[in-house]
């Protein structure tokens, strides 16, 4: 069943076109990925089917009853308001009755004998049994803790910038909604939290359309992949790796017929250049069939970065830490860590967010200092340093301009050339976007610049902080290349499961209370070995506690009742069976009281005692009745 249906869709911005009359639908159960170059216009598209943007040409039909939720890349908060209310800030009774009833809890709590905190108390929780606010407040809360957020009374503007985005996606993820848009929700989430949320959006019942940069997430929750280039949309049935595969087969399809463009038109030109004789109206026609060949649009093709760079030579001695320790307030992040450093080594450190990782990074880099212990840095080490902070760009610069100041020329290992303007064309800034302004790039856009003109500078040793949050799949892609052919050391802080294992070979994992583990082999093999280690331990802690049950005197079975407990088992059905129906009265006596709401709090209050006793009754007949079927067993 189509849930929306977009027909020729377009888009500028400025004199670039972002989308050019596209048509899509979107149905019931599909799990979109939207891929492309940062810059194409993935945000935009997104932000117009969620009508939060308008385009150009278009339309989009959708149904009356219909509802979209929209995760944005950067969420915006106003700060006055809670986690839960920002939460279900979307649904306004459930927010309004969970305010009424923790309000009047709070009111009882500070006046327990107060009659009218009672009966306030009362209707706030039949207002929660009538709108299941209870499972709805269970669900927020449970998501929420998943997501790594515990205190969901805490002001949002307290809240960190990983935590906002922690809570904007779990309030996407409880409005029920028909469409699930979310534009880079992995940035900022540790790898456990990943794997949680890929399971979640898998049993999740609407249709959902995302952006993201982690190829596994991609993989493992799409089953189709939207690819805008060029302002057009290609789409492909399956998950990334099939996109893969009919992406290559589409490119080489293409390369094929611009290459017989090619040949035609220039057969073509030779017969007009040899000046062959023909009919007036046969050449006119000639004429213009050319000028069609030169005007159909040429393909072009992402090609891979297939250039081994020149860079700074560097020494045996690269980096080393002796004893280093380091810690912020109270917190310890680093305790008497020792680490070397070596010519091409490759470099992975994980960890969860604020354990030290760059924080370990700017020590290396001379940034700050340690509070304990030696950092060495050999002397022929050049580090070029791509940062997670927000960089600061002249925007006043031509993107060309920008790159020169790095280098106009660089030299690759055989001793070949190139320019600044061939870099700029295999990190995806074509000619004709050259000698655009800094101001009118997307930030996605300014991020790729930035990181090649670091390249640009020839470092030796490349230090990489959480490359893949602000980075398209395809200029990921350059880079590892780019870091297959570096000669040199890279060292990067990254969460990013698909980059880790596709560019290190160690990692250091930050692992609490200063300490830091070494591990010889790919991100993927650590977490096969952290599993199997949880494995095992949870099954020493089964073995322990058998061991304890065993190892317990057992206690003597008993031969028969006391006389209190027989004279209690032979009642105690009777008294169960009366406090039931004095319930059923006094339920009755509370109903016939009407406006009489003294006479109504006392009888709540006899209801609420008689409960009580019921309940410890019940409780009471459990633990007789298994001792009666104990003693018969024995018998």
């Amino acid at each position: 069943m189509s849930l929306l249906n977009v027909e020729n869709l377009t888009k500028t911005y400025g004199e670039k076109t972002l989308f050019n009359h596209i048509s899509f639908t979107i149905e019931e159960n599909n799990r979109i990925g939207l891929i492309g170059v940062n810059g194409t216009g993935k945000s935009t598209m997104l932000k117009v089917i969620a009508g939060l943007d308008s385009a150009e040409e278009g339309r989009i039909d959708h149904a009356k009853d219909f509802h979209i939720e929209y995760l944005p890349q950067n969420p915006v908060f106003n700060g006055s308001e809670t986690v839960l209310e920002y939460i279900y800030a979307g649904d306004s009774q459930i927010m309004q009755t969970m305010r009424q009833y923790e309000r009047a809890l709070a009111e009882l709590n500070a006046q327990p004998d107060n009659p009218e905190k009672q009966e306030q108390l009362l209707i706030a929780q039949q207002k929660m049994d009538e709108r299941n606010a209870w499972d709805a407040n269970a669900v927020a809360k449970t998501i929420l803790t998943r997501l790594g957020i515990t205190t969901f009374s805490q002001s949002v503007h307290d809240l960190s910038g990983g935590q906002k985005k922690r809570a904007a996606i779990a309030k996407s993820l409880i409005q029920p909604a028909d469409i699930l848009i979310m534009d880079e929700p992995t940035n900022h989430l540790d790898n456990e939290t990943i794997e949680w949320l890929e399971e979640y959006l898998a049993q999740y019942e609407g249709a959902l359309i995302l952006v993201t940069h982690d190829r596994y997430f991609l993989n493992r929750v799409t089953n189709q992949i939207f690819e805008l280039d060029q302002g057009k949309l290609y789409q492909y049935e399956g998950n990334y790796e099939v996109f893969l595969e009919k992406k290559a087969e589409r490119e080489e399809q293409a390369e094929l017929n611009e290459q017989k463009r090619q040949n035609t038109l220039r057969r073509e030109l030779a017969w007009l250049r040899r000046g062959a004789k023909a009919r007036s109206t046969k050449q006119k026609a000639r004429k213009q069939r050319i000028e069609e060949l030169k005007n159909q649009e040429s393909h072009q093709t992402n090609h891979s970065f297939d250039i081994e760079l020149r860079t700074s030579r560097l020494g045996k001695q690269v980096i080393e830490l002796e004893s280093v320790s380091k810690g912020f307030k109270d917190k310890a992040l680093l305790k008497d860590f020792s680490f070397l450093i070596t010519p091409n080594d490759r470099i992975g450190i994980i960890g969860a967010n604020g354990s030290g990782k760059t924080t370990l990074l700017n020590m290396m880099a001379g940034r700050i200092q340690p509070d304990e212990g030696d950092i060495d840095i050999g002397k022929t080490v050049k580090i070029g340093y791509y940062t997670q902070e927000n960089i600061d760009l002249d925007e006043n610069l031509r993107v060309i301009e920008y790159i020169k100041q790095s280098a106009e020329v660089i030299q690759t290992s055989n001793g070949d050339f190139i320019t600044a303007e061939q870099m700029l064309e295999r990190f995806l800034f074509p000619r004709n976007m050259q000698w655009t302004y800094i101001y009118r790039l997307s930030g996605g856009e300014q991020r790729r610049l930035y990181l090649l003109s670091i390249l640009m500078s020839e470092p030796n040793v490349l230090f990489l902080d959480e490359p893949t949050n602000d980075l398209d799949i395809q200029t990921l892609s350059i880079l590892e290349n780019y870091l297959d052919e570096f000669p040199g050391v890279v060292i990067t802080v990254s969460h990013d499961r698909y980059f880790l294992d596709r560019s290190v070979n160690r990692l250091l994992s930050f692992e609490g209370n200063g300490q830091v583990r070494v591990f010889y082999g790919s991100y993927s093999e650590y977490m096969d070995l952290k599993k199997e280690e949880k494995q095992q331990e949870e099954k020493m802690k089964k073995e322990e506690v058998k061991e304890t049950q065993v190892s317990k005197p057992k206690k003597q079975k008993k031969k028969k009742l006391s006389y209190k407990e027989q004279k209690e088992w032979e009642t105690i059905e009777d008294r169960i069976t009366e406090l039931e129906e004095r319930i059923e009265e006094v339920q009755t006596e509370i109903e016939q009281a009407g406006s009489d709401v003294e006479k109504a709090q006392r009888l709540f209050e006899d209801q609420q005692q008689v409960e009580k006793e019921l309940e410890e009754a019940m409780e009471r007949w459990e633990e007789l009745s298994l001792l009666v079927e104990e003693l018969e067993q024995n018998q």
